[in-house]
């Protein structure tokens, strides 16, 4: 993939101009993508008849279960890519029906007769900051590549180099905007951050080495199983040989006090509480674009290379010797979540720290699946995963989609021009209100911005309360049935407490959900159309239109989130599948 793409790449250098190379290699890297899924399916086919495939000693061990999820991946980020791909909006007009009469240059007059230099940059948005930066493409591949590499590491040297392979490539994203003073600084803090959660990694894994002498993970589990034995249960060897166990090297607590901390980087990364506290800051002020990257790809890696780890390190029964299992911090963490996640959220004004405390709500239910340890909470443990990749992916690209709607538009309410049409006026803004809301680094920013959004573009509207309602977990559709899941294996193994806790903090967490509704339906729209463009011409400015691939991705993921009410068993039978793989690996 990396490969074929750095090709294709130095090919499209020496033929493409400037301006639109950034555009081109999107596509490139889109086009790769999807090609790379369609290789990893068929590979899926061939690994199916065996148990998996191990290369280099054990560095890279990939089975139809990592495979699957290599391919959710791609695609997940092949749509992603489409937010660069295209431009964000386009002139839809049917006065040129004929192909004898479809004429570039024709075209091209007839428009600039009517659109001024700032009306053509509204229509294609050329001079976006997402536009100019050529390295995001391949930033982002290096990202999936570190993501894929992950899932798939069998060692404790290629878990490190993986983990940190995707997160320098998400360091580097957050500070493209070079121009933007808060999203360098956020990067800043993702990147000291990160460092440090990367040595928590480190030390983990080489105390694993030094109690276990190996760094192949299969080999660690093995260690694991036989250290987990109770002492007292085994058998004497004879009346004469009497061995001390108690002086083994391999006891339960060596290898728990490892993975905790290993545990602890891990949580850093994927923004679960106590681990929180740099999540809210980071989402805001980095680009949109970036952080739906943040907020999906870099924790779908992360839990599925964590259902592995908890699977084979934490088998035993722990009932039956008073030892401290490693996964109880990932319920510590789970609670902590569940409660912060819910109740911060009520107080948060700015729309994407509110996705991130959302974010670390769902975190919390996806580590209660994963501390449950059950045939039934691997299920509903991996189910959720897709269920919160598909939801998320959809609000992000739909507040994009929002922001880029609004470009034409300006508030009733304020006495200076909307900035997102900053350039059209001479109306000079405040300082303050410019460090508020800037352009550059998302176009949507506030939730009084969604205030009355139904009455400008009740598609859009619609297809943002449909994936609240499933964050909410509303029945019947996705997000309900994998709270249900998770909920039903928590209390089938006895965690009556923490379920308790996280049936409340949803019913808390739908309040700012509902908000939201409430914000976009139940309000009348402050915007109205700019005067200064809608002097030029008022057909044109109404035909100027989304682009067909951010339509088409939200189109997509909202009737796949419908879909589901009527073919729910599909969807249930991947999890299954996933989960008999997993089993039998």
């Amino acid at each position: 993939m990396l490969v074929v793409t750095l090709i294709n790449i130095l090919i499209s250098n020496a033929l493409t101009i400037k301006k639109d190379k950034s555009i081109l290699y999107s596509r490139i890297v889109m086009i790769t993508l999807v090609l790379s899924a369609l290789v990893t399916l068929n590979n899926l086919y061939i690994l199916s008849l065996d148990k998996g495939v191990a290369l280099y000693g054990g560095l890279f061990h990939t089975t139809p279960y990592t495979q699957t999820f290599s391919i959710f991946i791609l695609i997940i980020s092949a749509v992603i890519l489409n937010l660069t791909s295209f431009y964000p909006r386009k002139l839809y007009t049917t006065e040129w029906t004929l192909l004898s009469l479809l004429s570039f240059s024709k075209l091209t007059s007839k428009v600039n007769t009517y659109l001024s230099a700032n009306m053509q940059s509204i229509v294609s948005n050329k001079n976006s900051e997402q536009f100019k930066i050529i390295e995001y493409p391949l930033i982002v591949l290096f990202v999936i590549i570190g993501a894929l590499f992950l899932m798939s590491g069998s060692n404790l040297i290629s878990l490190f180099l993986s983990i940190e392979l995707q997160s320098y490539g998400l360091y580097i994203l957050s500070t493209l905007y070079r121009d933007s003073e808060k999203a360098t600084g956020a990067g800043l803090t993702y990147f000291l951050l990160g460092g440090l959660s990367s040595c928590f990694i480190l030390l983990g894994s080489s105390l694993l080495y030094i109690n276990s002498g190996t760094t192949s993970l299969e080999a660690i589990y093995l260690i694991n199983s036989i250290s987990e034995i109770s002492f007292s249960s085994l058998p004497v060897l004879s009346d004469n040989i009497n061995i001390d166990y108690s002086s083994s090297l391999y006891k339960p607590y060596y290898m728990h006090l490892s993975l905790i901390i290993l545990a602890v980087g891990f949580l850093f990364k994927v923004s679960a509480a106590p681990f929180h506290f740099w999540s809210p800051d980071v989402y805001d002020a980095i680009p949109t674009i970036v952080t739906t990257f943040v907020a999906i790809i870099a924790k779908i890696s992360i839990f599925i290379f964590f259902l592995e780890l908890v699977y084979y390190t934490c088998g035993g029964d722990y009932k039956s010797f008073a030892v401290f299992s490693w996964s109880n911090c990932l319920l510590i963490s789970s609670l902590a979540s569940l409660i912060i996640g819910s109740i911060l959220g009520l107080v948060q004004k700015r729309i994407k720290r509110l996705y991130a405390y959302s974010t670390i709500s769902h975190v919390g239910f996806i580590l209660l699946g994963l501390s449950v340890n059950s045939v039934e909470s691997v299920q509903a443990y991996i189910f959720y995963i897709i269920v919160y990749t598909i939801s998320n992916l959809n609000a992000f690209l739909i507040l994009l989609a929002i922001g880029y709607s609004l470009f034409i538009y300006v508030n009733n309410n304020e006495d200076y021009t909307n900035i997102q049409t900053v350039g059209l006026s001479n109306t000079s803004l405040e300082p303050l209100k410019r460090d508020t809301l800037d352009k550059n680094n998302s176009p949507i920013q506030l939730i009084s911005e969604l205030k009355g959004y139904f009455y400008i573009n009740p598609y859009l509207a619609v297809s943002l309360a449909i994936t609240l309602f499933s964050f909410v977990g509303v029945p019947p559709l996705f997000g309900f049935f994998a709270k249900q899941m998770i909920l039903s294996a928590a209390l089938d193994s006895g965690y009556f407490f923490i379920t308790l806790v996280a049936i409340l903090t949803s019913v808390i967490g739908a309040v700012y959900y509902l908000g939201l509704i409430k914000q976009i339906f139940f309000f009348s729209s402050d915007y109205k159309l700019n005067p200064s463009i809608n002097a030029y011409n008022s057909t044109l400015v109404n035909n100027i239109v989304l682009s067909s691939g951010l339509t088409l991705s939200i189109s997509m993921i909202t009737l796949t989130l419908i879909a589901f009410i009527f073919t729910p068993n599909e969807w249930l039978n991947v999890a299954n599948i996933l989960t008999i793989l997993l089993f039998n690996s």
